[in-house]
């Protein structure tokens, strides 16, 4: 099973892809909780120079609160995190498979969540 749910946007650029899936996200009703610049910060701690990488914490809070309540620890998994990487042929995303990801905590409450919002982040990506 992949752990990420991906697509290809050859020709694009990293802002134009970063614009599309911060209002493909709020489409779903999901917030931008965190933001990191990989690039930059790779660049600033350690001097080195990689192409452009970008990570999105995606949240929505309702789904983040029903799975609190089934897992009160799930907190450690969470934001859902959405990268945007630069490729040789353009932009990449890649967003987390819940599922694969919760597979480590053994609750089926909680896969049944993490089901839901995979698909809320299938159709994320591919809105964008």
């Amino acid at each position: 099973m992949s752990y990420t749910i991906d697509r290809s946007f050859p020709g694009a650029t990293l802002e134009d892809i970063d614009a599309r899936t911060r209002a493909a996200l709020a489409g779903q009703g999901f917030g931008v909780l965190t933001e990191i610049n990989v690039k930059a910060t790779l660049k600033a701690k350690i001097g080195v120079d990689v192409p452009g990488y970008v990570i999105l914490g995606a949240c929505k809070p309702p789904m983040a609160h029903q799975a609190m309540q089934v897992e009160p620890k799930v907190g450690a998994m969470l934001p859902c995190n959405v990268i945007l990487r630069e490729t040789p042929d353009g932009v990449e995303v890649s967003a987390i498979d819940p599922v694969a990801s919760m597979q480590a905590i053994d609750n089926a409450q909680l896969q049944e969540v993490a089901g839901q919002v995979g698909d809320m982040l299938r159709e994320v990506v591919a809105a964008i």
